[in-house]
């Protein structure tokens, strides 16, 4: 298995330049495209972590082609994902209650 980091590529600076300030002209834009990246993000955390019931069931089941390893680093990936969105969630929770609490 391949535990490499992938370097940046011109996609991945495409993504971050998602997050620069909008164009006068677009008034929704950066708020569009951080909605976009969020829904990307969880949706790769919900690919790995049914990746990694499909690796246990197949080592429940006995296949001789997936190995216990993999399935164990897979399982890792998925819980790092899911315990990095609820991270990302309770910020954005806490930050929302910051703005609503600012007096006007």
């Amino acid at each position: 298995m391949d535990m490499r980091l992938s370097p940046l590529t011109s996609q991945t600076l495409g993504n971050v330049a998602a997050f620069k300030r909008p164009a006068a002209g677009a008034a929704g834009g950066a708020g569009a495209a951080f909605a976009d990246n969020l829904k990307a993000a969880l949706h790769q955390v919900s690919k790995a972590q049914n990746e990694a019931s499909r690796l246990q069931t197949e080592v429940q089941l006995g296949n001789p082609k997936v190995s216990l390893e993999e399935t164990m680093i897979a399982m890792q990936k998925a819980q790092i994902g899911f315990q990095s969105a609820l991270h990302v969630r309770n910020r954005m929770v806490q930050a929302y209650t910051d703005v609503m609490n600012m007096s006007v």
